[in-house]
């Protein structure tokens, strides 16, 4: 007589990971392998009509009937034969810890009772600038991350941010965004990290280990080419070619997966030259797995499968649009089934399905989601031990935003003097909490739909925060005028008060929101870089005064500041600082905070767009006389300054050769020649004299933030491998090439003191994607 073992085999631990991924596979029907490659999302109102922006009604996202669609099917019938995942259960409507908890619980109890093996599914959600959920700690917005130039600081973060996920029943993360940015009119531009590579690429790896330390799985996003789209416009065609983006745009997800393991990716909107990369099997399967070995999934970006049929008009229908993306590499649908449904059945290859599902019910095994003693109760943190906001993560919110706020000129009258008489707080960003928050952030992305609900934080406004900074200072706060609109009917009091002051601090900048419903954010891309609405009217009219104006930009992407930057008494850059932003803003106001952040992306002169990003070839960076447009910025690309001052120098380099498969060290010894404690970045660039291809004139290839007591010196040493100057030759190999390098270290692009050369020699190498070396170690010594 024999009896059934206690559990089947894709639930006992003591078997490794593949052989209970091959026999859970082996019991599943067709209709059940496909099954695990959908989702619902259950909470979604996205296309509901609602009153946003006092009287404006607009729907709040794009293509209403696809999500229309969608919200037809019931989470019963979507999970008839079993389900991959279930979207954004807390990220939806305003939920309390416990209400979400028992929405999680709820939710896959149905999953379960429809799933003949009782296979749960992956709870995901949003975290870009943390979990994207009531009442959770909203720490700076991804550009703000740049600023830092600290991928430790953002592993913290990340790291917090998974534990809270955690703790409620997530198990996947949809971030970090690693688009590098080409064009700041974009709206998404607050979303990046910053427009050059290896910054992004550091962070973004940085933020992968954290979040997924606390076992939630990071999904890179958008890959790619999202962030390059022709005028910036929102998922509008990329007109770029395979060597920028070979070398620009795919090195930030290669470091992410190759350094740090990310576990999964999900696909840009976007087509590049004419192709939608949810379609393109060289992404998803020869680059992504194939040349650097991603094991993990690839999810889809909400509705992108259904768009190759409705937006991109590649695929007669739904079903088409679904076996379009599974041949090319999604392995799952999000956020809703609509083309991997039952109906790909012999519509594609069923090794293409048992391909993806593998990848998925990895992930599921991995997470101990199919371990016999799992059970949605068990998922889930008791209430009383979930806090969301706790004080460790303001504190580590304050923290990320001190070090990100970027001091661009001290000017007249930073930092502010301790027996200020009066000082006048001008501008809409100065008393509205929202503008120190990102689109992703919760109350910007859906609380404006539940206006009764507040933001579910407390988050001190600049006003506040200088009032309790200044104690023994007389603040007054005016207006001057909204974000958004022309109404210009509050500049005679912001000006009245502004004569009457001392000094007068002007905040302004953006409002994020989606889909047309804020000045930043997704969907909400700008014609050109001037201030949104009239506020660069407000700060002239400040300026005509004759008294001091220190012009505070609280924003999601740079402005062109050249109009006034000559006159304002003082110029301060804050990227989207979160809930914490207003202490941060008014610690470095008044010098609490010593600034030791620089500029993740460059400060324009004109409005015009003029200049791209940093990274171009001579002829895009450099006022050759051919054009009568001046292409130099207003602030360069890692350009910010400090209340103390530092001097580099005594450069030394290892070697004055060395061969394609070598490496040389870089050192230099800064100084904290200052009064005061700071931080300076110190921040190593190449120029590659003679290439094969036009090559930028120089690009970031290494940077360390570098703590310094006054009086007190380091030594900063670059270790650089000759991988780190590979680039896409013309037969579209990545070599590396033989002949002149400028070695240039500085405090940004254009800061560079010292200077020498190295000569890279040997015969042309082509390096292979697996073996090439990603970054570039540095150490720093005390002298």
């Amino acid at each position: 007589m024999t009896t059934e073992p206690a559990h089947k085999p894709w639930q006992d631990p003591a078997l490794t990971v593949a052989a209970r991924v091959d026999a859970l596979l082996a019991e599943l029907t067709l209709e059940e392998k496909i099954g695990q490659l959908g989702s619902r999302w259950v909470g979604n109102d996205m296309q509901d009509e609602q009153q946003i922006d006092n009287e404006e009604t607009l729907n709040v996202a794009p293509m209403a009937d696809v999500f229309a669609k969608s919200g037809t099917i019931s989470l019963e019938e979507a999970s008839r034969h079993g389900l991959g995942h279930l979207t954004r259960v807390y990220g939806s409507k305003p939920l309390t810890p416990s209400q979400g908890a028992a929405e999680v619980i709820r939710q896959q109890h149905i999953v379960l009772a429809n799933s003949r093996l009782s296979i749960p599914a992956i709870v995901h959600e949003e975290c870009l600038t943390g979990f994207t959920t009531f009442g959770a700690t909203v720490y700076p917005a991804a550009i703000a991350w740049g600023a830092t130039f600290d991928p430790e600081l953002v592993e913290r973060m990340a790291a917090a941010i998974g534990r809270d996920m955690a703790a409620v029943g997530v198990h996947q993360g949809l971030s970090p965004v690693l688009d590098v940015v080409r064009d700041y009119r974009w709206g998404r531009v607050e979303e990046t990290i910053g427009e050059d590579p290896y910054l992004v690429a550091l962070l973004g790896a940085g933020y992968v280990r954290g979040l997924q330390s606390a076992g939630v799985i990071a999904t890179l996003k958008h890959f790619a080419g999202y962030s390059a789209s022709r005028g910036a416009r929102n998922h509008g065609p990329v007109p770029m070619g395979r060597r920028e983006l070979l070398d620009v745009i795919l090195p930030t997800f290669e470091t992410a997966i190759r350094e740090a393991d990310a576990g999964s990716v999900m696909n840009s909107y976007s087509d590049i030259d004419g192709l939608p990369a949810v379609a393109d099997p060289w992404l998803f399967t020869e680059v992504l797995r194939d040349r650097w070995g991603f094991t993990g999934t690839v999810v889809s970006d909400y509705w992108a499968v259904p768009f190759l049929a409705s937006t991109h008009h590649v695929a007669t229908d739904m079903v088409d649009a679904g076996a379009q993306s599974l041949t090319a590499g999604i392995d799952v649908e999000l956020p809703d089934t609509l083309g991997f449904s039952t109906d790909l059945i012999g519509r594609v290859p069923e090794e293409l399905i048992d391909r993806a599902v593998r990848r998925l019910l990895t992930h599921k095994v991995e997470l101990g989601l199919l371990d016999a003693d799992w059970t949605p109760e068990k998922s889930v943190a008791p209430a009383e031990a979930v806090n969301l906001d706790s004080d460790e993560n303001r504190a580590l919110a304050r923290e990320l935003a001190e070090r990100s706020i970027v001091l661009l000129d001290a000017g007249s009258a930073l930092p502010l003097a301790p027996d200020v008489r009066k000082v006048a707080v001008v501008g809409p960003a100065a008393a509205d909490p929202r503008t120190f928050m990102g689109c992703y952030a919760f109350p910007n992305h859906v609380l404006p739909r539940y206006p009764e609900a507040g933001l579910g934080i407390e988050v001190p406004t600049a006003v506040e925060a200088l009032g309790s900074a200044l104690k023994g200072s007389e603040i007054v706060y005016e207006q001057g005028c909204a974000v958004i609109g022309g109404d210009q009917s509050g500049f005679a009091a912001a000006v009245e008060a502004a004569r009457g002051a001392d000094v007068t601090i002007a905040m302004v900048g953006d409002l994020a929101g989606l889909f047309g419903h804020g000045t930043s954010g997704e969907g909400c891309d700008a014609e050109d870089l001037t201030l949104p609405g009239v506020q660069a009217e407000l700060i002239e009219a400040l300026l005509a005064t004759g008294r001091p104006v220190v012009v505070v930009v609280v924003s999601g992407r740079p402005y062109a500041l050249g109009a006034f930057a000559d006159r304002a008494a003082g110029l301060v850059q804050a990227f989207m600082p979160g809930e914490e932003g207003g202490a941060a803003i008014a610690g470095v106001l008044t010098g609490r905070v010593n600034p030791g952040a620089k500029l993740p992306v460059q400060i324009p002169r004109h409005a015009g767009g003029q200049p791209g990003t940093y990274l171009q070839p001579a002829l895009g960076a450099e006022n050759t006389g051919v054009s009568n447009l001046d292409p130099a910025p207003l602030f360069p690309f890692g350009h910010g300054r400090s209340y103390t001052s530092f001097e580099l120098d005594d450069l030394r380099i290892s070697n004055e050769s060395v061969p394609v498969d070598g490496e040389f060290t870089v050192t230099v010894r800064v100084r904290n020649t200052g009064s005061r404690a700071g931080d300076e970045v110190v921040q190593l660039y190449l120029k590659d004299l003679v290439a094969q291809v036009t090559r930028p004139v120089k690009q970031l290839t290494g940077f360390a933030r570098v703590p310094l007591e006054p009086g007190e010196a380091k030594d900063v040493t670059f270790t650089v491998h000759a991988d780190r100057t590979a680039f896409t030759g013309r037969d579209y190999s990545r070599v590396v090439e033989p002949g002149d390098l400028d070695v240039l270290v500085g405090t940004s692009a254009t800061d560079l003191p010292c200077t020498g050369r190295v000569t890279l020699t040997g015969d042309l190498r082509v390096v292979a994607d697996r073996d090439r070396r990603l970054v570039t170690p540095v150490t720093i010594e005390k002298i």
